[in-house]
């Protein structure tokens, strides 16, 4: 009995011993001014400061400055802005909204009668693009069919513009996102060479104006990545529209040549 107590004691105070000389030898390989965590036994440099949070978005977000707080808010506004236009051009670029196919069918039962001024009520009363096209198109009917064609191109030209305006939008912001990003990858550095020129860096500092660097590249490219890929889908989607609207409209229009116009 007395034996194995002895064992277990020794034990212990070598494991003890073992423990000292390594924060010992810790402590020892120090740099000079250093602060030695006893508990962990760590090494940092400069005075002791009182005990935060690091590497948090928390601490990227606020400690970064006044510059860096507006870079944020401008990504962040810039990812708002997306939602919103994806929101929005997810509701105009559809076959209903540029060509509604109630739209078609009373344009087309109106053009059968050989009613033009009817076919061209039918259009006003639904102003979407198709209808404006064909409007353009039908107040020439008397001048010949040429005339119709150049009025119907002049105003698909017009339709097309504006959604083309609309999707410029969504293609300024997945541009604009990335710079932004980029901006506060270089102020991040530039606060990170600051502190390394103090001589003797904060490493709290120095973590932060590294994060800051990183965060809003980071931040930039998750705006910009969705934003071209939603754009060249919304644009291809659009394409697709146009062409068939025109399609169509050609469809309705090709036997004007033959339509009497009746007026009331």
């Amino acid at each position: 009995m007395k034996k194995t107590t002895l064992a277990v004691l020794a034990a212990v105070t070598l494991a003890f011993a073992g423990t000292t000389y390594v924060h010992a030898q810790e402590v020892a390989d120090a740099p000079t001014g250093a602060i030695v965590d006893s508990t962990t036994g760590q090494a940092s440099s400069g005075t002791p400061t009182a005990a935060a949070p690091r590497g948090t978005f928390y601490n990227v977000l606020f400690g970064s400055g006044s510059l860096g707080l507006i870079l944020w808010l401008a990504i962040f506004g810039a990812g708002g802005f997306y939602i919103y236009l994806c929101v929005t051009l997810g509701i105009l670029i559809r076959p209903s909204k540029i060509m509604p196919q109630t739209l078609i069918d009373n344009v087309t039962a109106a053009m059968k009668e050989g009613d033009v001024v009817k076919a061209i009520q039918f259009c006003e009363n639904e102003p979407v693009p198709m209808a404006k096209i064909l409007t353009a198109g039908l107040s020439h009917v008397e001048e010949g069919f040429e005339v119709i064609q150049e009025a119907i191109g002049a105003a698909s030209d017009l339709e097309i513009e504006k959604l083309n305006q609309q999707l410029t939008w969504l293609s300024v912001d997945s541009n604009i996102a990335p710079m932004l990003g980029l901006l506060g990858t270089v102020q991040g550095m530039i606060k990170a060479f600051e502190v390394l020129g103090t001589g003797d860096p904060d490493v709290a500092q120095l973590a932060t104006a590294i994060s800051q660097a990183l965060w809003t590249t980071a931040a930039g490219l998750c705006v910009a990545v969705p934003a071209v890929c939603t754009y060249y889908a919304f644009r291809n989607k659009a394409n697709r529209i146009v062409i068939r609207m025109e399609a169509t409209t050609m469809e309705l229009i090709k036997d004007l040549r033959n339509v009497e116009v009746v007026t009331e």
